[in-house]
């Protein structure tokens, strides 16, 4: 399919945000009074919205949920896979004073009812497929008035005391006035996918997203119209979020929407269907296509591709420089957070590093600090606090995790970050995950790095370990390529092989290695080392 659309002159931001300023209109409405409104905003399977079409769907939605009676600031929880109407119903939310809030199409009761709960979310957009789970605990959760269901297939039939959602849409106006809502009012939460513990709702306001998604296109390079986003990662992320929604919409781009899972022939089918000239993913599925391309299971087409960004965690400079000699492409490595709204730190088109996350962005400032809070000295590294105009307000309902994490002006991000030359910085892993050894701190993903190098790993994770001196030391959990078996000879060979590459620091090699058929990872293909450090 091609998808070359309009090419109307780039779209700039204006940072000068008026005191009253509602985020919906500058992501939808603006494309349609500025002239745009046919120009092609989003692909899904075999339709193409327009700008124009957008913004009726959109006012379709808000009217819907004006007539249920959802008021400012009230949670709409959106359990919906990817899909135009996802796209609809989350601006429409924002454009009526509302707060969308997607949730993870994948969690299991328990965490759907946390999420719900916690919100104390009174409206649910839930696509049919995931109704059987919120049926199962509605009578957990009294303050869920509103619960619209959509239909996407044949036999779908939406049950009694449900909204039927399509129909609802098909009837509403499709005039719709945006409310009058203030810059610091709430605009959107999430919550935030971590690596441990419950998640934290996020809360962020209307202009926050201007600031982080504008400044990144400015970095990165703004596209042209109907030039087209393709992102692996999913919707209700922040990192998907910003790929298929806010940045092609802010810039007046389109994007291409793939409801199930992101797997590697899936992926590369969408590419050879619609030929994205931008493609979001994260480093353990850019592994995947890698080995799958190499093996023959799929054939990946990147001839449309001119960016490729990794974010979700570090990319590993094997994975950098294996797909930069495949394929010809940079992976533009960067790292963000749902607490800024998206990337901060990043690799630029043409001035890519392998193992390093980039350069910060333009509007934001950083410090290195040690334990005490304290800036370390020159050449030092230390954990990572970052300003920036972005930051969420806080977490909800979580006093204390917001008092530790949001400090005055500063946000403490939790990763450990060493400068190199030119301002580039190394991710060193976060501060929790890191350890010491023979009294020297090692980083897992220099470790990860090493073993992802040898023929035979398809991923791994590193931690510390006792030994049976009970003394801490470097422990491998290794998945090995099909064409390979696991033997004492092999944990001999990984060892040698991380010895020499990690000479002169030898001390980091895996003292001891155990293989795995997989690794845990949250929805978001983050490793959870803390579960690794469980067993």
């Amino acid at each position: 399919m091609a998808t070359t659309g309009a090419t109307n002159s780039l779209v700039t931001i204006d940072y000068d945000i008026p005191e009253w300023f509602n985020m919906a209109t500058m992501l939808v409405d603006r494309h349609v009074t500025e002239g745009r409104g046919q120009n092609p905003a989003i692909y899904y399977e075999d339709r193409v919205l327009s700008y124009a079409d957008l913004l009726a769907a959109v006012n379709r939605v808000g009217n819907v949920l004006h007539v249920a009676g959802v008021g400012r600031e009230e949670r709409v929880v959106l359990l919906m896979a990817d899909c135009p109407e996802f796209v609809a119903t989350y601006v429409a939310a924002m454009k009526i004073g509302a707060v969308p809030l997607p949730i993870n199409t994948a969690l299991d009761t328990g965490d759907l009812t946390y999420c719900l709960a916690d919100s104390c979310a009174t409206t649910l957009v839930v696509d049919f497929d995931f109704l059987p789970s919120v049926q199962a605990i509605r009578s957990q959760l009294p303050e869920l008035a509103h619960i619209a269901v959509r239909t996407s297939g044949p036999g779908q039939t939406v049950p009694a005391g449900y909204i039927d959602f399509n129909s609802a849409v098909e009837r509403a106006s499709s005039e719709l006035q945006a409310a009058r809502t203030h810059r610091d009012d709430p605009s959107y939460w999430l919550y935030s996918s971590g690596t441990t513990g419950k998640s934290k709702g996020v809360i962020h306001l209307h202009e926050d997203m201007v600031f982080c998604v504008g400044r990144w296109l400015d970095a990165v390079g703004m596209p042209g119209a109907g030039e087209l986003h393709y992102s692996a990662s999913k919707l209700p992320f922040s990192y998907g979020l910003v790929n298929s929604l806010y940045a092609p919409l802010m810039a007046g781009a389109s994007v291409v929407l793939v409801a199930p899972p992101s797997r590697p022939q899936l992926v590369a089918d969408t590419i050879a269907r619609y030929h994205p000239a931008r493609f979001y993913s994260t480093p353990a599925l850019f592994n995947m296509l890698l080995h799958e391309d190499e093996a023959g299971t799929i054939q990946l087409d990147t001839s449309s591709l001119r960016y490729c960004v990794s974010a979700g965690e570090a990319l590993p400079p094997a994975i950098y420089e294996h797909w930069h000699e495949r394929f010809g492409l940079e992976l533009l490595d960067g790292i963000g957070s749902t607490e800024n709204g998206y990337i901060y730190i990043q690799n630029l088109p043409g001035k890519s590093r392998a193992g390093m996350s980039g350069q910060l962005l333009p509007g934001y400032a950083v410090e290195l600090r040690d334990e005490n809070g304290m800036a370390v000295p020159e050449g030092e590294d230390g954990e990572l606090y970052l300003r920036s105009p972005s930051t969420a307000i806080g977490y909800w309902r979580k006093r204390e995790q917001t008092k530790e994490t949001f400090c005055g002006n500063w946000l403490k991000t939790g990763d450990r970050y060493e400068r190199a030359a030119d301002d580039y910085l190394r991710y060193l892993g976060r501060a929790d995950d890191m350890f010491k050894t023979n009294g020297q701190w090692v980083s897992p993903l220099e470790v990860e790095d090493a073993l992802l190098r040898h023929d035979a790993v398809a991923d791994a994770a590193v931690i510390g370990a006792l030994d049976a001196d009970g003394l801490v030391k470097p422990k491998a959990f290794v998945v090995l390529k099909s064409q390979f078996s696991a033997s004492d000879e092999l944990i001999g060979a990984l060892q040698d092989h991380c010895k020499e590459l990690l000479a002169p620091d030898y001390y980091k090699y895996p003292r001891m290695i155990s293989f795995s058929i997989d690794l845990p990872k949250n929805a978001n293909n983050k490793k959870q080392r803390f579960r690794l450090r469980g067993q």
